[in-house]
């Protein structure tokens, strides 16, 4: 049998390679780990895991942990999971981490000998519990991601010591698909368009954003799991490029009143023999009957599951009347101001779901996507006619959640979350947006202070 690490036994042999990075990603998509040398990575923690505290699945963005999640830091007086490795994710190569691998992990409760138990609220779970699913009627999910970012020549330190007010975006204008006035953005975005595709990202496109100093970067759609294991990397990897640069970028989806920043999600299917699913040359549509419900099942489970899409406070400061952003719930071909567009032809026919932003965990929104796609076809859904015009113009449409509380009373009284993802998970993701709710109501913002200062 292959070695699956003799490509990292080779490159530290050579002295390329001298720590390996074992990483998990945390319940907002974040990579949390230890550094490890590669003789011990190599001897131990490949073949038995690796230990690391359990309160990693369980914290806010802040790191603040408590009780009501699934994992109960403290009733455990902070033990440890095991991080297990997953070869298939190993990279030898970090343009921006010099002589260091990285290879993503699974979190795993402590047994007998090797019998380990997954953690079933852990983001990479959620999803391959969602792909398996679908593997047992012999059917494969495709994504891709597409992310938006702002650039500002601030440094973040300087944008920390300034609480990140009057920051000067890299771009003076709307450089939607321009090529001029990207002076101070390329240098970054070059950077990264080619230290990510020496990481092994395969780049497709790449350009200016409507907002100044945004912009976008979209690498090749892989099997789901793959594609958000590249999404994590990207995003971490992107803001370190940045911070070398002496410059900060953000994914947040709402930094001022301008453009937000997006994480579209395409979304295709595959019979076990590769063959594509959701068109059918014979249909008037070209969609296939298995298309129509995978549909439907989008825009039935959207208002109970958007939680999973849009985690945040600040999630909704995007999804808003005004913002080019969905706000109603309707599909459409090429139609972009629907949640659910359906794009493409033939062989390439897809779905994009336009609802999540740059905050978006990848792993729970595509496991969100694939869960209310298979609601969609185990029971038969029927699918409304499409919606031709401006759907965010339109009153008749039924409107998404507007608020991160709405959000998460949709999801945490939904029967269908609970019996598609399990009621586990339902209340270890309620309790994580109780704890964004309750953070949000304790803080007084600039907003306040400059309507309330003098004026109340």
């Amino acid at each position: 049998m292959t070695d699956p690490y003799e490509r990292l036994r080779a490159e530290a042999g050579a002295g390329r390679v001298e720590e390996v990075v074992v990483a998990v990603p945390d319940l907002q998509g974040r990579l949390m780990g230890s550094r490890l040398s590669v003789p011990y990575f190599l001897e131990e923690a490949a073949r038995q895991g690796f230990g690391a505290c359990v309160y990693l699945l369980a914290t806010d963005v802040e790191m603040e942990t408590g009780p009501g999640y699934a994992i109960d830091a403290w009733g455990s007086g902070f033990g440890d999971f095991v991080l297990r490795p997953d070869p298939a994710t190993l990279r030898t190569v970090l343009p921006w981490d010099d002589g260091t691998a990285l290879v993503l992990a699974d979190a795993l409760w402590p047994g007998a000998g090797h019998e380990h138990r997954p953690v079933t609220v852990a983001p990479r779970h959620v999803l391959r519990t969602q792909l398996d699913r679908l593997a047992a009627r012999g059917l494969t999910a495709y994504a891709g991601t597409e992310l938006e970012f702002l650039l500002f020549t601030a440094s973040y330190r300087e944008a920390w010591e300034r609480r990140y007010a009057g920051l000067r975006p890299a771009a003076r204008y709307n450089t939607d698909y321009s090529l001029q006035g990207l002076e101070e953005v390329e240098p970054v975005a070059r950077r990264i368009r080619r230290q990510m595709t020496r990481a092994g990202l395969r780049m497709e496109t790449a350009r200016g954003e409507c907002h100044p100093g945004q912009y976008e970067i979209v690498f090749r759609y892989d099997e789901a799991m793959a594609t958000c294991d590249n999404h994590v990397l990207f995003k971490d990897g992107a803001k370190r490029i940045a911070a070398a640069e002496g410059a900060s970028l953000t994914f947040m989806p709402k930094f001022d009143e301008g453009e937000g920043n997006s994480c579209h999600v395409h979304l295709s299917l595959r019979g076990a023999d590769g063959t594509p699913v959701l068109a059918d040359p014979d249909a008037e549509d070209g969609m296939s009957e298995t298309m129509r419900h995978f549909v439907a099942g989008q825009l039935a489970c959207l208002p109970d599951l958007t939680l999973l899409m849009a985690p945040n406070v600040n999630s909704y400061k995007r999804l808003q009347p005004g913002a080019f952003a969905p706000t109603g719930i309707a599909w459409g071909r090429d139609n972009r101001t629907c949640p659910i567009r359906v794009v493409g032809s033939g062989p390439s026919l897809r779905i994009e779901h336009r609802v999540p932003g740059g905050d978006a965990n990848p792993y729970l929104a595509v496991a969100a996507a694939v869960a209310a796609g298979l609601h969609g076809i185990d029971n038969r859904l029927p699918l409304p006619p499409e919606h031709t015009a401006n759907a965010l113009a339109d009153p008749s449409v039924p409107r998404l959640p507007t608020t991160l509380t709405e959000a998460l009373h949709r999801w945490e009284n939904s029967g269908v979350a609970a019996e598609l993802l399990g009621e586990e998970v339902v209340a270890h993701y309620a309790r994580a947006a109780r704890a964004e709710l309750a953070a949000f109501e304790r803080s007084v913002t600039d907003w306040e202070r400059v309507r309330g200062f003098e004026r109340l």
